[in-house]
């Protein structure tokens, strides 16, 4: 690693956070632990708070995947008061977006629908359409969790026009994938499996651990090929 060789601890920690972050994106959640933990060691030793806090928000996500969801909360929480001892709003927002996944998981849907909320009004005062667009379909993830389809096809539909706005395609493929969810829970097999292909398209592309999950639910339902729907 060329931080290593020139001496740069702060490069080296930057540059495990940036790995654990592609580790965890493709499902290598234990390599992308051990990328974070260490990363968030030299922030540590250095010192430095904002590496500290993305390295814990980064590592909460990992700790979620796999299902550790005490030290999930703590890292959001840890990431969380850091940000805001420091200001970074940006930062509180992805934090607060962590952390409602979390609640979300472990059955605290109220105290995730305000972290989400939390974290949508910052997103939106900053001006930061990735962050709305993200925290959009956490919402409505939680939705569908709360037997609200209507409003998860709502929230996704208005991540998925962010999301191919800034040309963001794993915001786009989980709305997608939102979007089909909703419409089979509606009973709407056609559209609902419809987004789900093109979901699958972009997971697979992106070599999305999702994509096994999304063809299973396709499976499930011994489809045939059809086309986009129309309204997306």
């Amino acid at each position: 690693m060329l931080f290593g060789d020139l001496g740069s601890r702060r490069g080296q920690g930057w540059a495990l956070t940036g790995l654990g972050v592609v580790q965890q994106e493709t499902g290598d959640y234990p390599a992308a632990a051990a990328s974070l933990q260490r990363a968030l060691a030299l922030f540590s030793d250095l010192g430095d708070l904002h590496g500290q806090a993305q390295a814990l928000n980064a590592l909460g996500l990992v700790q979620q995947e796999t299902g550790d969801y005490p030290a999930a909360a703590a890292s959001q929480r840890q990431a969380l008061a850091l940000f805001g001892d420091l200001g970074h709003r940006r930062g509180q927002g992805w934090a607060l977006t962590g952390l409602g996944l979390v609640q979300q998981q472990t059955g605290d849907y109220p105290s995730a629908a305000a972290s989400h909320q939390q974290a949508l009004a910052l997103f939106g005062d900053l001006g930061n359409r990735h962050g709305q667009a993200e925290t959009l379909n956490r919402l409505g993830e939680l939705s569908l969790r709360t037997s609200a389809p209507g409003q998860a096809r709502d929230q996704h539909t208005r991540a998925l026009a962010i999301a191919r706005d800034i040309g963001a395609a794993p915001v786009e493929a989980r709305a997608l994938d939102g979007i089909g969810q909703a419409h089979i829970r509606d009973g709407n097999l056609s559209e609902g499996t419809a987004c789900l292909r093109l979901a699958l398209t972009i997971y697979q592309r992106i070599n999305s651990p999702s994509a096994e999950r999304v063809q299973e639910t396709l499976r499930q339902y011994a489809l045939t090929p059809a086309s986009p729907p129309r309204s997306q």
